[in-house]
C-alpha cells in the first residue's frame, strides 16, 4: 500500500489537536508553522514520515538553528513534531519516533534585572505613598508606613537581603527568631535558603532608617507579632504585601521599571560588584553556595562597562559622530 501523503497526516493531526485535544488557536497556529518547516525537510530530502530517524531530526535542528531560529522556537518546534509522530504511532501508521529524546538547544537565561544606582536612591528617597481607598479615612497611618517602607527599602538596598530573609527578620535575637538586627553591631542575622544562616553588614542609611521605624513601631499600639516588619493590622507582614508596596512605591518614584524585591538584591550585588570587583566577597553576601550563580552579575558589569566605553571612548563612535582633531 502507498503511504498517504505526509501533508494529508498532518493536516488531520492539526484537526485532532484543534477538535480532540482542543488546543489554543495559538498553540495550533505555533504547531502550524512548525509542521510546514517539517513538511519542507521531508520535501528537500525525499522522505516520508515513517522513515524519518533520529539523526534525520538532528541535522533538521541544527539547520533551524544556523538559519536563525531562535532556542524557544526550535524547542516549539521539536514538541510539535514529537506529538505528531507519537499521535502516527497510537494510528498504527508509524513504529519509531525520531523526535523522542532528543533535546531542543537551551535559551540563554535572561539577565537579572538591576536598578541603575540613581533609580536605587530615587526609590529609598521617594515620598509616603498618598492613603486611598479604604485607607484613605485613616491619614495617620500614612506617616509610620512610609517609615516601615523606607527601612525595607534601605534594608533590602544595603545588605542583598532575600523577601523572606527580609520579612523573616524579628525585632530581637530569640530562638525562635528566624533572623534580627544586631543594633550594636549593625549587622543582620539571617536564615537563607537551604536552612543556612549568615550575617551581613547593614550600611549607615539602613541603620538609620531601621533605628527610625524602631522608634517609630514602638509608638504604635504594642502589637504581639516579634517580627520587625508589620502589616496595618499588626502582623508579620507577607511576600504579597511587600511586592505590592514596592511597585506603588516605584510607581510614585516615577521609575520605568516594574520594582520587585529580587530587583533591591540584584541592584546590591551588582553596585557592589562595579565598586569592588571582589567576586568572592558578594557570593558570601549574597550566601550563595556556588560561585557560578554569582558569576551572572559579572555580565551586569561588562554591561555598566561597556555603556562608559561607548560613551567615553573617542574611537566607541560612528565615524564621524566625533570630532577631528587634525
Amino acid at each position: 500500500m502507498h503511504p498517504r501523503p505526509s501533508a494529508d497526516l498532518i493536516r488531520e493531526h492539526l484537526q485532532y489537536l484543534t477538535v480532540q485535544k482542543r488546543l489554543a488557536d495559538r498553540t495550533v497556529a505555533m504547531y502550524g508553522e512548525a509542521f510546514d518547516r517539517l513538511l519542507a525537510w521531508l520535501d528537500r530530502d525525499g522522505l516520508a514520515l515513517a522513515e524519518v530517524r533520529p539523526h534525520h531530526v538532528r541535522g533538521w535542528m541544527a539547520r533551524l538553528h544556523a538559519q536563525g531560529l531562535g532556542p524557544r522556537s526550535i524547542a516549539i518546534t521539536l514538541a510539535a513534531w514529537r506529538g505528531l509522530w507519537r499521535w502516527l504511532g497510537k494510528e498504527g501508521l508509524c513504529s519509531l519516533n525520531p523526535a523522542e529524546g532528543i533535546k531542543a538547544p537551551k535559551a540563554p537565561k535572561p539577565l537579572p534585572k538591576a536598578l541603575a544606582v540613581d533609580q536605587a536612591v530615587a526609590l529609598a528617597e521617594a515620598p509616603p505613598l498618598p492613603t486611598t481607598g479604604t485607607h484613605a479615612r485613616n491619614e495617620a497611618e500614612a506617616p509610620w508606613l512610609h517609615a516601615r517602607d523606607q527601612a525595607m527599602i534601605e534594608l533590602l538596598y544595603s545588605s542583598g537581603l532575600r523577601s523572606a530573609e527580609l520579612l523573616g527578620l524579628d525585632v530581637q535575637a530569640s530562638t525562635q527568631a528566624a533572623g534580627w538586627i544586631d543594633w550594636q553591631a549593625a549587622e543582620a542575622h539571617v536564615l537563607g535558603k537551604g536552612s543556612k544562616r549568615r550575617i551581613v553588614p547593614v550600611g549607615q542609611a539602613a541603620m538609620k532608617a531601621l533605628q527610625h521605624w524602631l522608634a517609630v513601631r514602638e509608638q504604635l499600639k504594642p502589637p504581639q507579632d516579634p517580627a520587625l516588619f508589620l502589616s496595618r493590622l499588626g502582623r508579620r507582614l507577607t511576600p504579597m504585601q511587600l511586592r505590592n508596596r514596592l511597585k506603588q512605591i516605584g510607581q510614585q518614584a516615577g521609575l520605568p521599571t516594574h520594582v520587585h524585591p529580587h530587583m533591591l538584591r540584584h541592584s546590591f550585588a551588582s553596585h557592589l560588584l562595579q565598586s569592588s570587583g571582589d567576586l568572592r566577597a558578594v557570593q558570601e553576601l549574597l550566601g550563595h553556595a556556588n560561585i557560578t550563580t554569582t558569576q551572572v552579575y559579572t555580565k551586569l558589569d561588562f554591561q555598566h562597562l561597556a555603556k562608559v566605553y561607548d560613551a567615553a571612548h573617542p574611537r566607541a563612535k560612528p565615524s564621524g559622530s566625533a570630532g577631528s582633531d587634525e
